[in-house]
């Protein structure tokens, strides 16, 4: 990784993301050098980057930025979606565009998060070497955090198991999901997450995909399985809602673009 000012080289690639949401043009395209330069004008960017070597400058906008004449902003997740070609879409969770923006964005999240050294309390600046911080006064790098989640569809014959978060401003249902905790295996941790927050017993653990996922640093690693046993008890402190549905009458699930999504719909 070589990092370059996004202010003073040329790149042919610009992500400007807005929080969580990604900036595009009225064709669904990335933003031309005339977008980035209004954003740089009107006092809207609050961290930029570049990274030389992958040909692209990243800017994140201040909170309530209002956004160009002719541009639109759409969540980052829907991002992944809407630039694969149709190759990827057989092929692929995210495209490399998709993949690439990801790690745009969560480089700008780790420059927002790491400003001072845990170890010295010294400022961090960026590494010339590697996609990482470090610190001038005690030498410490500091790489960006992934946090590995897994997320699980179970079947039941011709009928999945979908649950409703109950910590999440959404009304859709969605896989079973959790973070890998220490000591456990990627299996252990699945056949864990289905039975502590649904009560159900599971088999036939299959991994089927991964996607990034930096919202703001998980790597969701997607599996299938079959029922195995039990009856549903939500985890209520986790769940507000879940049961059994057909493919043919699905309640409202997360949109495209997400691991989820995917999942339910079987695109993998």
């Amino acid at each position: 990784m070589i990092i370059g000012n996004p202010r003073e080289d040329f790149f042919t690639r610009h992500f400007i993301f807005i929080g969580d949401d990604i900036l595009l043009d009225s064709s669904d395209s990335l933003p031309d050098e005339d977008v980035v330069q209004k954003c740089i004008d009107g006092g809207l960017v609050k961290d930029s980057y570049a990274e030389v070597d992958a040909d692209y400058s990243a800017f994140m906008l201040k909170e309530g930025s209002s956004v160009p004449e002719g541009c639109k902003t759409i969540p980052l997740r829907h991002f992944f979606w809407i630039v694969k070609s149709d190759e990827e879409k057989k092929n692929a969770v995210v495209s490399k565009l998709g993949g690439l923006a990801a790690r745009a964005h969560g480089f700008l999240m780790l420059r927002a998060k790491y400003r001072f050294c845990p170890v010295c309390g010294k400022p961090l600046s960026d590494d010339d070497t590697f996609n990482a911080r470090k610190c001038g006064s005690c030498g410490k790098i500091f790489f960006p955090q992934i946090e590995p989640a897994v997320i699980v569809l179970v079947s039941r014959g011709d009928e999945i198991l979908l649950v409703k978060d109950r910590k999440r401003a959404t009304s859709f249902f969605s896989c079973v999901a959790g973070f890998v905790e220490h000591g456990e295996s990627l299996e252990q941790s699945v056949e864990r997450e289905v039975m502590e927050e649904t009560g159900i017993s599971i088999k036939n653990i299959r991994y089927v995909g991964s996607q990034p996922w930096p919202f703001p640093d998980q790597l969701m690693l997607a599996f299938t399985a079959d029922y195995a046993s039990g009856e549903i008890r939500l985890q209520e402190e986790e769940l507000v809602d879940g049961g059994w549905f057909k493919r043919d009458s699905l309640p409202e699930i997360p949109r495209p673009g997400s691991v989820a999504y995917n999942l339910i719909m079987g695109f993998f």
